[in-house]
């Protein structure tokens, strides 16, 4: 077996784990979303019952109009209390990341990957047998760090493959983040229908169930400088972008089911699968577009992108029925996936070629920070809003400052040309040897043995 063969199986392990444990980790965060808000409800119909009937013995009924307006006043409040609930994960995990970064420089990737999935199984544990508010925000708050853990460490792992291409890392990277999409799409119906037809505990039982530990090697990195990445004006705006485009999502799925209670009224189940064409469009945005945001250039891309995410959002509030939803929720997933694509192989090309001593953990624990900030501060800033102004006028607010943005996205241009150029002008590629040829799109893409590249060096 040749060098390049053991490596593209090596490859292959550690995308194989990568994959499996960010897609656990994305199921279990998108599974309680349906579940959490009819819970909570659920909870509020029980002590209302509770005090109907002691008022009844006291001989002071209440009418059904003063239930309906204790409803409505219940629903109001409880857009504040979600809002907390669910950013309580991201709000861990911004502290979390950059720990994450400098722990994973001292004893590897694999660790940390093995203990974020110890943790996610205690989570679901908590999340499937507790009731009260105070261990659903236990549990949510503990996957804040369990995420940090895997999510720093897994895409570190693809950054860190030495011998892939830059096409090929961005290709792997694509496939691996399209992990994020493919478990938010299992999530949210698969908690909603579960939830419905069977009881709150079975996902989290399942999600156990289909939790697995693997082992990678370890392997030893240099220790990241965090001032030199913030210093640098592109990786500020990168990571800047990937905030405002996840905000959108951020803030859509805690207030999005209490909105369509007040508004629509649907079913348990309708409240998962509501969020199905969203987490199609990521998956799309994210496995098919890595390759072409490369060829297209990765900023082109990404301004698009921000704008489909932008335009979404503004659309979202118009719509009056479940049906209505699907086009701007399809476009909103589809816009960040597309950004995540694009911009996050763009990060481990700015490291290699402008900070060369720094280490991966610190910018993608920097990259996973932004999604934090957005998942944290979005649904609790949100929820002031939505009691202030209205969900409607949130989503509007959104959509009109990613539209901004793109303004600004507009500079990366220096950056992606430059990359872009010289990969045009290196005629070795077309050269390349291979024992294994990747297709693609009818072309053939081979990549060069790394005794070949030992030998030239």
């Amino acid at each position: 077996m040749s060098i390049l063969s053991q490596n593209m199986e090596s490859d292959l392990g550690v995308i194989s784990v990568v994959y499996l444990s960010m897609f656990l980790d994305n199921v279990l965060l998108t599974v309680v979303v349906p579940i959490i808000p009819e819970h909570l409800y659920i909870q509020w119909i029980t002590n209302t019952t509770h005090f109907v009937t002691n008022a009844t013995r006291r001989d002071q009924p209440l009418l059904p109009s003063s239930l309906i307006k204790m409803k409505l006043q219940t629903l109001e409040n409880e857009n504040e209390t979600i809002g907390v609930l669910l950013s309580s994960k991201a709000i861990v995990q911004l502290f979390m990341n950059p720990l994450v970064g400098i722990l994973s420089s001292y004893v590897g990737y694999s660790l940390p990957i093995f203990l974020g999935s110890i943790l996610l199984i205690i989570i679901s544990v908590l999340f499937a047998y507790g009731e009260t508010f105070v261990s659903l925000l236990v549990a949510r708050s503990l996957q804040g760090t369990a995420s940090a853990l895997i999510s720093v460490s897994g895409m570190c792992l693809i950054a860190d493959q030495n011998h892939m291409s830059d096409l090929r890392r961005s290709k792997v990277m694509g496939l691996v983040m399209g992990s994020i999409a493919l478990g938010v799409l299992v999530g949210y119906p698969f908690g909603g229908i579960l939830y419905y037809f069977v009881d709150k505990s079975t996902p989290f039982n399942v999600i156990i169930c289909a939790i697995t530990f693997n082992l990678v090697k370890k392997s030893h990195f240099n220790n990241g400088n965090w001032k030199d990445l913030l210093k640098d004006g592109y990786i500020l705006l990168i990571t800047f972008s990937i905030c405002l485009t996840s905000s959108a999502m951020a803030i859509l799925e805690p207030f999005l089911p209490i909105w369509l209670i007040q508004i629509i009224n649907p079913e348990k189940w309708q409240l998962g699968t509501v969020f199905i064409p969203d987490s199609l469009g990521y998956l799309i945005g994210t496995n098919f577009f890595g390759t072409l945001s490369y060829t297209m250039g990765q900023w082109r891309m990404a301004v698009l992108a921000t704008l489909l995410v932008g335009i979404s959002a503004i659309m979202i509030p118009a719509a009056t029925t479940t049906i209505g939803l699907v086009c701007p929720h399809f476009g909103l997933g589809l816009g960040i996936g597309i950004v995540d694509s694009a911009l996050v192989p763009m990060l481990a090309n700015l490291v290699d070629t402008r900070h060369p001593n720094v280490h991966y953990g610190s910018v993608y624990a920097l990259q996973q920070t932004a999604v934090s900030l957005a998942y944290s501060f979005g649904p609790i800033f949100g929820g002031q809003v939505v009691k202030t102004l209205g969900f409607p006028c949130l989503m509007r607010t959104i959509g009109i400052i990613n539209i901004s943005y793109c303004c600004l996205l507009v500079f990366l241009s220096r950056v992606s040309n430059n990359k872009t150029e010289k990969i045009n002008i290196d005629t070795s590629i077309p050269d390349y040897k291979s024992t294994s040829v990747v297709p693609f799109f009818g072309k053939h893409i081979a990549y060069k043995k790394l005794d070949e590249l030992d030998e030239n060096n």
